[in-house]
């Protein structure tokens, strides 16, 4: 028997203007965890979609079980024992959990039969139960936590008796706990027989669960190490093509008069009596564990949602339940935690998306001056270093941090004076993450105040003045970051409110 189960040889993969995929090697052997590390844009989900038989390569080889095989159809892929897990997962919300994971390959009481749905709820119930799953496969799909329905696509791919299954960014939407349960499932998975490639832009998914991990770059395989023999700083240079000499940017602005300020924010249910204030020039975390309400919070300011009492001040002018439009011509602008839900129009090119709070600037006597449009666009697309062939490509094309960089560039093109970002590293590499970071910094130097939304303790230690943290919809503590470490967030977090 071949020592590997999966194995690419200089696979390539072109489109119009961009290679995507450059002379690839990659090896997965037999019961591996596998971690797959890059930049976005560096050609994972190409490679994703290579193996499963979403594109066809322009040139190279596959191999399952040591023997040359031609991937045309997803439907080939899941004939070989493949199947995928997304970061955003692809399910259907309105029927069952047993629905979802037998879907296309139906238990029927005959090959012409009607679905024979009591065995196919109870294979399910025999699949979620092997998974440790506390729920029913009964439950409507929609009705789940984002864990619970990654939990659902793993039984899914078992259901189809994979023997590879590729896990995309898998902990990018989930709480630590949700992340240790999906680790101790994944291990599961390994102790069966099946082989896993890990696709994450964390560290701490590479060291606890992957026995290799291999790196590429724009398009390109750089290297392959033994975890043992891993090296932070290896990798990220391996990543980015440089050294991060300063992951942090340093910051010698100190911040201004205050401009922005809470009191008494509250939604029933949600969160209560919330007060914090934010200066010109500075950087504001709201931190806690998921489900503190720092997003409900960020959401009923920018008029995403309601409040039942307190004040919103924006430079002395106290604002009435503002609406989204409102909050944006006061100069608030929203970056949300769900990017392609809320952020952006992912049909649409990037230019429309950059520009779509601002059109009005480039209309005259009724007509867009496209030029102009395509000029702002473009400008902004470069300072953030946004990775297209042109700011015409659809948004759905491009990766999760050059999406993430396109709602950037649109909150750019407003004039704002608030800026809230909820998770604005969220799902993107080390190097995007530096660009994000720097250019927060020059927002600030430029006036501007930032709210920042983190579950990331280096974060928010990292880049704020001030740390707010909340649990149960209630402010804990607020700290100056020279005061704070990540022993005195945690226990802030895990406190009852004074």
């Amino acid at each position: 028997m071949a020592e590997r189960i999966l194995e690419l040889r200089n696979i390539s993969k072109n489109f119009p203007g961009v290679k995507a995929l450059n002379d690839v090697h990659f090896e997965l052997n037999y019961g591996e965890i596998h971690a797959l590390m890059g930049e976005n844009g560096a050609g994972k989900s190409t490679f994703i979609k290579i193996i499963t038989g979403v594109y066809k390569p322009d040139g190279g080889e596959i191999l399952i079980d040591g023997k040359s095989v031609d991937i045309k159809t997803p439907l080939d892929a899941q004939a070989l024992g493949i199947a995928a897990i997304y970061q955003h997962v692809t399910c259907f919300p309105d029927i069952s959990v047993a629905e979802n994971i037998f879907m296309g390959h139906e238990k029927v009481h005959s090959p012409r039969g009607p679905i024979n749905w009591r065995v196919m709820r109870q294979k399910a119930a025999e699949l979620l139960q092997q998974l440790d799953a506390n729920f029913d496969s009964r439950a409507v799909m929609g009705s789940l936590s984002v864990a619970q329905q990654q939990i659902v696509e793993i039984a899914k791919a078992l259901s189809s008796n994979a023997r590879i299954i590729i896990m995309d960014e898998p902990t990018a939407p989930l709480s630590k706990r949700e992340s240790e349960d999906l680790y101790h499932i994944t291990e599961g998975l390994k102790r069966k027989g099946v082989s896993v490639i890990f696709i994450s832009h964390r560290f701490e998914d590479m060291y606890r669960l992957s026995d290799r991990v291999t790196v590429f770059r724009d398009g390109r395989y750089i290297n392959t190490w033994n975890i043992a023999e891993a090296d932070n700083h290896a990798i990220v240079v391996a990543m980015v093509g440089r050294e991060i000499l300063q992951f942090f940017p340093k910051r010698d602005t100190v911040p201004g008069e205050e401009i922005f300020r809470v009191e008494g924010f509250s939604r029933t249910g949600y969160f209560k009596d919330v007060n914090f204030n934010l200066r010109k020039g500075e950087i504001l975390a709201l931190t806690g564990l998921v489900g503190a309400g720092r997003t409900e919070v960020c959401e009923a300011i920018y008029g995403v949602s309601s409040y039942d009492a307190g004040n919103i001040i924006l430079n002395g002018k106290e604002l009435h339940h503002p609406s989204t439009s409102e909050a944006i011509t006061e100069g608030i602008g929203y970056l949300p935690e769900d990017r392609l839900k809320q952020g952006l129009v992912l049909r649409w090119e990037i230019v429309k998306n950059i520009t779509l709070s601002v059109l009005d600037r480039f209309v005259k006597f009724g007509w867009i001056n496209r030029i102009k449009e395509n000029e702002t666009a473009k400008e902004l697309g470069e300072k953030l270093d946004v990775r297209a062939v042109s700011i015409h490509d659809l948004v759905s094309t491009l990766s999760g941090g050059n999406q993430q960089k396109v709602i950037v560039a649109k909150l750019l093109a407003s004039d704002m004076k608030i800026i809230i970002l909820d998770e604005p590293t969220k799902g993107v590499d080390v190097g995007a993450k530096t660009a994000i970071y720097s250019i927060m910094n020059d927002l600030v130097k430029m006036g501007y105040g930032i709210i920042m939304v983190s579950s990331e303790m280096p974060e928010v230690l990292g880049m704020s003045d001030r740390i707010v943290v909340m649990r149960d919809g209630r402010v804990t503590a607020t700290l100056k970051t020279g005061d704070a470490t990540q022993e005195i967030i945690l226990q802030a977090a895990m406190q009852d409110s004074a």
